[in-house]
């Protein structure tokens, strides 16, 4: 995934609140077909989740509306198993709930 990509996260409201990738966006899945606008149609837009099953359905969702859209394999499970960077909300340490 490129370092200035628009990472979608799909998580949960306490998902997303536990631990996310700095510089994503959260749209819940749930909420996801009324704000679907605000996804951008103009760049390749990776879709995230806990571990890679609810952002494949979005992933097939967006590209079925024709947007470009790319699964994160593995989530943010695999994410923080990489030790790539992650933040949470409400001061304690990140992690993937």
């Amino acid at each position: 995934m490129p370092e200035d990509a628009y990472l979608l996260d799909v998580r949960e409201p306490e998902e997303w609140a536990a631990g996310h990738a700095p510089g994503a966006v959260h749209i819940p899945l749930g909420e996801l077909p009324a704000r679907v606008a605000e996804v951008p149609a103009d760049v390749p837009v990776y879709v995230i989740c806990r571990v890679g099953a609810r952002s494949a359905q979005v992933t097939a969702w967006l590209n079925h509306l024709g947007r470009e859209a790319v699964n994160v394999g593995g989530g943010m499970m695999s994410w923080a198993a990489a030790g790539k960077p992650m933040i949470a909300e409400g001061g304690h340490p990140p992690y993937v709930a």
